[in-house]
């Protein structure tokens, strides 16, 4: 974990250092450790932890660390709690012969860094199982001890040092993630890292003297936990009964007599102390209290700790067997403030109980009470609903993780059931505000409007069983029905040019947010401007970085003021143009005015108005030139997206910040789309403005109005412009060449292929490189001539290769313009058939399923089932589609592993195995019907 000078031993980022294991192993060479190391490492095993969920303060995810068993009979493992974690977790433990058996928690220590995993002894079944013996009373400063993990994710690293320190503070992992506290550690330059983590620190006898549990990132020292309080734990867990644990909700720390002495000790407790406890250096001193804790108004830091229910103690054993046996009971404390003795009884409070068990799913995200290392971490109170992860409906709203929510609509929500009572109450409406704070700063309160609609995601309680290691879950009440949609008007009016001034009725702001990423989708929120094309549909045209695929949550904001939901009518398949549309009653008496589209060629230098939408809402214009009108290539990135080609962009000579527009004449007559469009540069796609000449849009808009379906015909070909030169030089005969050139003198060029799609009509009849020249017997030299020709049933092109011109003939095919429609969650993967971008970028059939998106913490991030491969079978059956996977997966089990072959984008194949969590990872469907989008469980067919 990452805090400045300390971290988790289990943390990747850690690296451990190959010369440290080469001095390490002369000295494991003598016959007294080689024997004791024989003997014990048959005990210790490498754990695989899955995290599937966040939860207080850590994420989803992966990890390996260690463990050792320390009860054979019943099959407890001892590791770290931060290995163990307060929540759900999936993991395995992997003996010395490579035997794996599952492994389910059963205790976390709510302060100590120390947990237990339970497994089945009867499932290992070929070696025989030995427990390794607890001496906490073997440490001792100078003894020469062995670490022995899986240091760095190596199987069995062995790491020799000597103990220093018995008394170092417990090391701080940082300001929001798990600290331990209350305790002392033990410290020793054994420079363990990544992966040991739960490691037994053993003496030459093989007993274990300590537990490993976190080091320095960039020394050598290594932190190690006491094991008195493990061995009470694991006392109460052989008798099968539960640990109590108490607390003040109060930190002490334990300081040297020459400190205490200038915080105001007595000289006469000093001697007192001295005579009891001789070998003693210090006494315990008051260091923080949480505030509403039993302690917070009585205790105050500084406080120098003397006796507790009247006996002296100075160290941490002293105060957790003081509060340990006494859950819900009253102790006295005897304190001195300042050189004053005071005495104060404190009410035992269960640790356990300010420890969170429980975990609310609600629209993709993680929910559960803020835990009582969260609250000591920032300084709040216990209470409250802590944001483990914000999924999509909080992020949504825009409230973070580690965010408290405090109240939702008019009802406080101090605790877990009351946030899930009231997320079910009628409100009317199915977005309510809420009110938050973020621990990062507690006293700005926030408010936030969440959307508690549930198509995309469901809504669950889940709460910890540790008798079986599992989370049952159970569905939270639906609440009540929206009320209907209430229409509302807003004023459009706009001050300005005449241009700005006419199209202002027709511009809106969309806006668009996407709870799964299909198609390669690279975000998951877009703002944009639309330009009302038809008022009495209620037809809108935006560009696709705005609305780049069909699934989402869609809203229209009219005027600033009026905000309507909407939905997605057509995407085109080859340019960056998207329809949309709204309910016109909606926006009841609201004067939306219908653009007037104007085509026209625009030419470099010709006067034009930007009219444009800003992200505030406003209106703006400006005068400006087109600047120039050019063919851009952009390149494919490396995950297959939608992308814009075979188009002449017009750029201008001056532009403002906005998220969109259009250029029009001067009386607001629309020439072209101000369009945002998405290039590939580097390792983050990036956007740029330019403008799409609005005949492109004409093209579409036209038989939407006539109620019509686009039916958008395409070669299946990217074509870029060649200067005449380099046409020449690649055999471009000269008389096509001066023909060419006499036809279009201002550009001077011809059109060459760069590639084709996979599959497509050019596919089998075009290849890279080839120039073409004519179509139907015409010149050609721009993209809208071969794309207005493709629009019949059959075309006939002049193609230059090699030098020879020939004729081909294609059957162009219709492309739908729905986008995806349909998909898979399975195994954390959301899983689609392939979609046109694959078949253009990698040229690729398409053959098997796509992975467009995975989760951490799932089986796919688990067994390496990744984002862009494809899936071609499913335990040797073939899954051409994706109706076929899902036949093949829908019979698999919780916990069963399936097969899967694979490819990548460069078609390289790839056999792995995967197992099923249904638990966390249910299979569910995503498809577009008439009502919308639903989803639906896939069941296996015994269980219809």
């Amino acid at each position: 974990m990452g805090a400045a000078l300390t971290q988790w031993a289990g943390s990747p980022s850690i690296r451990v250092s190959a010369a440290c294991l080469m001095v390490v192993l002369p000295m494991v060479a003598r016959a007294d450790w080689r024997q004791t190391i024989d003997r014990v490492s048959p005990s210790i095993v490498e754990l695989r932890v899955v995290t599937p969920r966040a939860f207080d303060g850590g994420g989803a995810g992966l990890s390996t660390a260690t463990g050792f068993i320390v009860d054979a009979e019943r099959g407890l493992i001892l590791t770290n709690r931060h290995v163990v974690t307060p929540g759900p977790v999936r993991a395995q433990a992997v003996f010395l012969n490579h035997e794996e058996v599952d492994v389910h928690s059963v205790y976390r220590d709510p302060v100590h860094d120390f947990g237990f995993f339970r497994f089945d002894p009867a499932d290992v079944r070929f070696m025989q199982v030995r427990e390794l013996e607890l001496a906490p009373e073997r440490a001792q400063i100078g003894s020469e001890i062995r670490v022995i993990g899986n240091d760095a994710g190596e199987k069995i690293s062995i790491l020799a040092s000597t103990l220093a320190r018995l008394d170092r503070s417990a090391p701080r992992y940082g300001p929001s993630r798990y600290n331990d506290f209350n305790t002392f550690y033990y410290q020793a330059a054994s420079g363990t890292s990544g992966g040991s983590s739960g490691s037994p620190v053993i003496d030459e006898s093989g007993r274990v003297v300590a537990l490993n549990a976190g080091g320095r990132r960039r020394a050598a020292s290594s932190f190690y936990l006491p094991l008195d309080r493990v061995v009470r734990a694991l006392q109460f867990l052989r008798r099968g009964e539960p640990v109590p644990r108490g607390t003040v909700q109060t930190v002490f720390e334990h300081r040297p007599f020459d400190e205490l002495r200038r915080l105001g000790l007595r000289r006469d407790t000093e001697e007192a102390v001295r005579r009891a406890f001789p070998d003693g250096i210090g006494m315990l001193v008051v260091a923080e209290l949480v505030r509403g804790g039993p302690a917070s108004e009585r205790l105050r830091p500084g406080d120098v700790v003397v006796r507790i229910d009247g006996e002296l103690a100075t160290s941490f054993l002293d105060l957790a067997d003081a509060l340990d046996d006494r859950v819900g009971e009253r102790v006295r404390f005897d304190v001195e403030r300042g050189g004053r003795p005071e005495t104060f009884e404190l009410e035992v409070e269960d640790l356990h109980s300010i420890t969170p068990s429980a975990f609310v799913e609600f629209g993709g995200g993680v929910l559960h009470e803020l835990s009582y290392q969260q609250a000591r971490n920032h300084g709040v109170e216990v209470g409250g609903v802590y944001v483990a992860d914000p999924g999509y409906r909080l992020w949504q709203a825009g409230v973070p993780r580690s965010a408290v929510i405090t109240q939702i609509g008019s009802t406080p929500v101090p605790s877990l059931d009351a946030f899930a009572d009231a997320l079910a109450e009628p409100s009317g409406s199915q977005r309510i505000p809420i009110r938050y704070f973020e621990l990062s700063s507690p006293r700005r309160k926030e408010v936030a409007v969440l959307a508690v609609e549930r198509r995309w995601f469901s809504a669950r309680r889940c709460t910890r069983d540790d008798r079986s290691g599992r989370w049952p879950c159970h569905e939270l009440a639906a609440p009540p029905p929206p009320e209907p949609f209430q229409p509302a008007s807003a004023e459009l009016a706009a001050d300005g040019p005449r241009a700005l001034r006419a199209l202002a009725p027709s511009m809106v702001i969309v806006d668009y947010d996407i709870p799964f990423r299909l198609d390669g989708v690279h975000g998951e929120r877009f703002r944009g401007s639309g330009l009302v094309v038809d008022v009495e549909l209620g037809l809108v045209v935006v560009d696709r970085e705005t609305v780049p695929i069909a699934l989402g949550d869609l809203s229209l904001t009219f005027g600033g003021s009026v905000k309507v939901p909407g939905q997605v009518v057509y995407l085109h398949p080859e340019h960056n143009l998207a329809v949309i549309s709204y309910d016109p009653r909606s926006i009841a008496d609201t004067p939306v005015r219908e653009a007037v589209l104007r085509p026209t060629q625009l030419e470099v230098g010709d006067d034009v108005v930007l009219v444009a939408a800003t992200a505030r809402h406003r209106i703006v214009g400006l005068e400006a030139k087109i600047a120039r009108r050019e063919s851009l290539l952009l390149q494919p990135g490396s995950v297959p997206r939608f992308r814009e080609r075979n188009l002449e962009l017009l750029t201008l000579s001056d532009s403002t910040a906005s998220v969109g527009g259009v250029f029009a004449d001067r009386r607001g007559r629309v020439l072209a789309l101000w369009a945002s469009f998405l290039r590939e540069t580097g390792s983050e796609p990036s956007s740029f403005f330019a403008g799409i000449p609005i005949e492109q849009v004409i093209d579409v808009i036209e038989p939407l109005r006539e109620r019509r379906e686009v039916g958008w015909r395409s070669l299946g070909v990217e074509l870029t412009p060649l200067p005449l030169a380099e046409g020449r030089e690649r055999g471009l005969p000269e008389e096509y060449a001066l023909r060419l050139e006499r036809r279009d003198p201002r550009e001077r060029r011809v059109l060459s292929v760069v590639r084709t799609a996979a599959e497509s009509p050019a596919a089998s009849v075009l290849r890279e490189g080839d120039m073409i020249v004519t179509v139907g017997g015409e010149l050609v030299t721009r993209f809208r001539e071969i794309e207005r020709a493709a629009q019949a049933e059959q075309l006939t092109l002049g193609v230059v290769r090699d030098g020879t011109l020939s004729e081909v003939a294609i059957e162009p095919q219709v492309l739908p313009g729905r986008g995806t429609q349909r998909a898979l969650l399975w195994a954390g993967a959301l899983i689609q058939e392939l979609h046109l971008p694959i078949a253009i970028d990698q040229q690729l059939p398409r053959e098997g399923v796509y992975v467009a998106w995975l989760w951490f913490g799932s089986p796919a991030n688990r067994y390496g089932l990744g984002a862009t491969q494809r899936v071609l079978a499913v335990d040797g059956a073939a899954t051409p589609d994706l109706d076929s996977f899902i036949e093949a997966v829908r019979d698999r089990g919780d916990g069963e592993f399936v097969r899967l072959e694979i490819a990548d984008l460069d078609d390289k194949p790839n056999v792995i195995t995967l197992r099923l969590d249904l638990e966390f990872w249910p299979t569910q469907q995503l498809q577009l019907g008439a009502n919308g989008w639903q989803r639906t469980s896939v069941l296996a067919r015994s269980a219809r």
